[in-house]
């Protein structure tokens, strides 16, 4: 009711009009149907108001302010040292609701990503490579951009690194890949499979940030330096993040070796193991022989 109404005063009115209009005969109405040939209250409301003397000057209304999109830091526990990640404008990729369908909410991501050109990486790509898995995954491995067979295919980590991580992850946690979600921190390959540039990273990882929230997975796996360093906001090498206890948003980080590393570094496939052996803790999974 708007404010300075006499509320009995036109409930009154309204009454009186009824009984002048339809005296000792007023016709009945099915349940709901409000409609009774006589003004509504809110009629006689607007007409006192009207007759009311009109203040002489309008409230002061604030003035509106743009709201900045930022990336989320890390939560309070990150890595010592680490710095905050790039800014970068979030306005032209929406967030799905939390308690949207992840299925639905990640098709809609996708669709609005569309044939991406945001960033000078669509000159040379043959595919936007989204990424694939269960979009209620317990586990999501964050890897750097895709390779020559992924670009090919659309799919993350299908060639031999791919390989290497589908036996990981069948292997060492008894999981099959598609119970899993696998993305990259971007979405196109860089020429000559270089490291993705900072301009680069800034136009796709809002992208990665939003499938993270979207998935909300029980634990984060980031594959190498680029993908941990992106994620995490922080400038730390490998062996300073590998075994630390780490979070993105609440939700628990184990940092390994990229695949791609293990068939270059056959000798690093043990500090993986005991990797992915702190994944299984933290997700609850038995114990199980390490990967060969």
């Amino acid at each position: 009711m708007p404010c300075g109404v006499d509320v009995t005063r036109a409930c009154r009115l309204w009454m009186q009009h009824v009984v002048d209009t339809h005296g000792g005969d007023l016709p009945l109405r099915p349940p709901g149907d409000l409609t009774i040939g006589a003004p509504s209250l809110g009629d006689v409301v607007a007409e006192h108001e009207a007759s009311a003397p009109q203040p002489t000057t309008s409230p002061t209304s604030q003035d509106r302010t743009s709201i900045r999109a930022t990336i989320p830091a890390t939560s309070d526990d990150r890595v010592p040292g680490a710095v905050e990640p790039a800014m970068v404008p979030t306005a032209a990729a929406p967030v799905a609701p939390a308690a949207a369908d992840p299925a639905l909410s990640l098709a809609a991501l996708r669709e609005h990503i569309g044939v991406c050109t945001r960033c000078k990486l669509s000159h040379g790509r043959k595919q936007v490579v989204f990424g694939d898995g269960s979009p209620r995954a317990r586990v999501m491995f964050i890897g750097e951009a895709p390779g020559f067979h992924e670009d090919q295919q659309g799919l993350p980590f299908v060639g031999a690194a791919g390989q290497l991580l589908d036996k990981i992850i069948e292997n060492a946690m008894g999981l099959k890949r598609a119970d899993t979600y696998i993305a990259n921190v971007n979405k196109c390959r860089p020429p000559e499979n270089r490291e993705p540039e900072p301009d680069e990273v800034a136009a796709c990882l809002p992208f990665l940030r939003q499938q993270v929230q979207i998935i909300r997975p029980a634990v984060i796996v980031c594959l190498g330096r680029v993908a941990s360093s992106n994620l995490l906001g922080t400038s730390l090498p490998m062996r300073a993040l590998r075994g630390r206890a780490l979070t993105y948003e609440g939700i628990p980080v184990v940092v390994t070796w990229h695949p791609a590393y293990l068939l270059r570094t056959p000798s690093a496939k043990r500090e993986t193991w005991d990797d992915i052996k702190r994944v299984n803790r933290l997700l609850g999974l038995p114990e199980r022989p390490p990967v060969s």
